[in-house]
């Protein structure tokens, strides 16, 4: 079975990791497109929360754009003029509601970036203004190929060269003894700084106080890091060198696909997380039910373990 046919089939009884949900992610954009991305109109204010604030950063690197987040971004609305605003969220729910409305309120042209067909924060948009992008069923918060399909469209690298990678290479350059660790620290090329913020969330997410990660740049990692050390702690080095953080028996190095970018750098640092997942007690799936109940009542919204 494919792991596109295991995310169509799963149950809250059989949850998928990670490393399985990056697979299917991967495979479904082998088969299928992704909608262009919104032109560039002059000055862009691009929201999002939690790792859809981070994919906003990735897609829209380079260009004349201003990012914010939850915290920020009634003050960011306010504070300069823009052609447009860009909100992206997988679902079009929870924060991306007030986000749309603040922008209206301004009389701003609003683009929505989702992936959900009835997305309430588009419910008041022209159809024109909403770009859904294909999606997996995935447990609550995974948000993997929600995500990547933006990058992809945004870098236009091939997802069938990235899952060749990480089914032949990475695949064989992991360690069989994960569980042996309760922290894990990444280190990336600073190019990338972006995807250890989304390595970061994924921790949180799925392991919380349970197991420790990390994510670092190179350039990062230099600076007070690694004053405190643990015997325990693996260094994952993704596509650098690591000649000197961590004991030299706790280093690992994973490669990145070729012509890498976003896309292959992301699905690379998520499949790993996947395995340090499948290697560990079962935090998340024995948590998200009872979290996603808690959740509904916070935001007033149903909020389901499975993201259909």
């Amino acid at each position: 079975m494919t792991a596109l046919e295991q995310l169509d089939n799963f149950t809250l009884r059989n949850l998928p990791d990670l490393d399985t949900v990056v697979l299917g992610a991967l495979e479904l954009f082998c088969e299928s497109a992704v909608p262009p991305l919104p032109t560039q109109r002059g000055r862009t204010l691009v929201l999002g929360s939690g790792n859809a604030a981070v994919a906003g950063r990735i897609v829209f690197a380079g260009t004349d754009t201003r990012f914010a987040g939850v915290a920020t971004y009634q003050e960011a609305i306010k504070d300069e003029t823009y052609d447009q605003v860009v909100v992206l969220s997988a679902s079009g729910g929870k924060h991306a509601v007030p986000m749309v409305q603040a922008a209206q309120a301004e009389e701003l042209p609003v683009i929505v970036i989702t992936n959900n067909q009835s997305a309430p924060a588009a419910a008041q948009l022209d159809q024109a203004n909403v770009l859904v992008f294909p999606k997996n069923r995935e447990p609550y918060t995974y948000n993997t190929s929600t995500y990547l399909g933006p990058i992809l469209a945004a870098t236009g690298e091939s997802a069938a060269t990235i899952h060749r990678h990480i089914t032949n290479t990475v695949e064989q350059q992991l360690l069989r003894n994960l569980a042996d660790y309760s922290a894990f620290c990444f280190i990336l090329p600073d190019d990338y700084r972006e995807i250890c913020d989304m390595i970061n969330t994924k921790f949180d997410e799925l392991f919380g106080p349970a197991v420790v990660g990390r994510a670092f740049t190179v350039s990062e990692i230099m600076h007070a890091k690694t004053v405190v050390c643990s015997g325990d702690e693996l260094f994952i080095a993704l596509g650098v060198p690591n000649q000197h953080y961590g004991l030299a028996k706790n280093r690992l190095a994973v490669t990145l696909p070729p012509s890498v970018n976003w896309g292959g750098v992301m699905a690379t640092a998520y499949y790993v997380v996947g395995k340090i997942q499948a290697a560990h007690p079962p935090y998340f799936k024995s948590s998200v039910e009872a979290y996603c109940k808690t959740a509904s009542a916070i935001f007033n919204q149903a909020i389901k373990p499975i993201v259909e």
